[in-house]
């Protein structure tokens, strides 16, 4: 459990000060995740709002607890966000961005049937894939930004603080994840690509909807608004890029 975590560079500290952490069942505040009485004997704190473990994923193992995320369960994702140390969101988000870029990137070699070698050359450049980098991330910022204003509009008392802005920015790059589903799809290529594509978004959207509900504590409706209208103010920097006759 806690030897896992360790190994991995997921620690999960014993003591903080109030409100430091979150019970994965009730979202309640929490000073500690557990106490060590040395001798390797740990022993998990109880929530005093559920009376449940503060967190029991501190004992599992990490494949269990990315199982678990994969599933978009609440606690997972409370677990991963409120009481343990990941500061992966950076690379992860540019990794992902890749990722996409590269399909994108395929797909617009795929569609020139142009077979003239100097036309082979120019697609051979650097050039086409930093662009599809580049109007991904601006879809994808686009996509954060309308999310953003949608919740700042409907909750504002939620979104007071910057360290509260940050935290959900955190979280909506860590439920990215899913796009990294993008390159095995590209490998496998068959003629239910295009299929597998839509899932894959839809799942990165369920677990944007899911990481924005257990950072601000929120039902499962107003994420969902959020993420609406954040995929309105992206297709309208897509149509942009259309109409400035760029291949997106």
């Amino acid at each position: 459990g806690v030897e896992a975590l360790t190994g991995l560079g997921v620690l999960p500290r014993p003591m903080a000060a109030l409100g430091a952490y979150r019970c994965i069942e009730c979202n309640g505040e929490a000073t500690e995740l557990y106490r060590d009485y040395q001798r390797g004997v740990l022993r998990i704190s109880i929530c005093k709002s559920c009376q449940k473990p503060v967190d029991k994923y501190i004992e599992y193992d990490p494949v269990i607890i990315l199982i678990n995320a994969v599933l978009c369960k609440a606690q997972a994702y409370r677990h991963i966000l409120f009481n343990t140390k990941i500061n992966i969101h950076g690379k992860l988000c540019i990794f992902c961005l890749l990722c996409e870029a590269y399909l994108r990137w395929l797909q617009l070699q795929d569609s020139s049937q142009n077979t003239d070698p100097d036309d082979l050359i120019r697609y051979a450049k650097e050039w086409d894939f930093y662009r599809m980098f580049g109007i991904a991330s601006l879809e994808q910022t686009s996509f954060f930004i309308g999310i953003f204003i949608t919740l700042w509009w409907m909750t504002p008392e939620m979104l007071k603080r910057k360290s509260d802005f940050i935290l959900l920015l955190k979280a909506l790059l860590l439920s990215t994840y899913g796009k990294l589903l993008l390159i095995p799809a590209v490998i496998w290529e068959h003629d239910y690509t295009p299929l597998c594509l839509a899932f894959i978004k839809v799942f990165v959207l369920i677990s944007n909807s899911q990481a924005i509900r257990v950072t601000l504590n929120l039902n499962r409706i107003l994420p969902w608004v959020a993420i609406f209208f954040g995929l309105i103010l992206e297709n309208g920097v897509v149509c942009l890029f259309q109409k400035m006759g760029w291949d997106v």
